[in-house]
């Protein structure tokens, strides 16, 4: 089955950490795109400007390679890591935590960075709200205006998200369906454009004197 949500945050969230004199101030945000990753981190780095550990994970979109770690001087795999993991297993995408670290004086070995990391960045998303979004797909349709009509008025009562609509003799429209009423919404259109209900197992994506062709899934 086709996953329909994804889990993000709502807004940003702050927590601070101490293990052996060592401070850990950790950032969470939710992102759209690697600019905005790269923004937040500029903006962490201003407000910590003699920070020598800016430690930071994000993931994005739906697609499992779409991540970052980055351990900013600490050993390898002690810090990035740790953080993606607890962004992981919360099954969050479209998020990037950042961790800085102010070191105390007490080295803590590899083991106690992994865990201080890993803590930081655990308290931090369980301060920040989480919530579930719909994935979306984005279609291009054409068809005659008066099928048109109906597609736009059946789009505004599934209050479904609409765009570049053209109104001639050959109409188009850019619209961004909930996967999770995808099914329900073009079997909505193909009965009312074909003025008969399709039976359960036809293509509802095949309509009379339509185009409807998928653009992207959105997140």
């Amino acid at each position: 089955m086709e996953i329909a949500t994804y889990k993000t945050l709502l807004c940003e969230s702050s927590t601070i950490f101490t293990e052996k004199a060592s401070k850990f101030i950790a950032y969470c945000s939710p992102v759209k795109d690697k600019s905005d990753c790269l923004l937040f981190i500029e903006k962490v780095q201003k407000e910590h400007p003699k920070a020598k550990h800016l430690c930071y994970a994000y993931r994005l979109g739906l697609d499992k390679n779409n991540f970052r770690t980055d351990d900013a001087g600490e050993p390898s795999g002690t810090a990035g890591k740790p953080i993606l993991a607890q962004i992981d297993s919360l099954e969050l995408t479209n998020i990037i935590v950042i961790v800085v670290r102010y070191f105390g004086g007490v080295l803590l070995g590899t083991g106690g960075l992994i865990k201080a990391y890993r803590t930081s960045a655990s308290l931090t998303l369980q301060e920040a709200t989480i919530l579930e979004k719909d994935i979306l797909s984005k279609y291009h349709i054409t068809s005659p205006s008066q099928a048109m009509y109906s597609i736009l008025k059946i789009a505004k009562t599934f209050l479904i998200q609409y765009e570049d609509l053209i109104i001639d003799e050959n109409a188009s429209i850019k619209i961004s369906v909930p996967i999770r009423i995808e099914t329900d919404f073009f079997r909505r259109v193909k009965t009312i454009i074909e003025e008969e209900e399709p039976k359960p197992n036809v293509n509802v994506y095949s309509i009379h004197n339509c185009t409807i062709e998928l653009i992207e899934k959105i997140v």
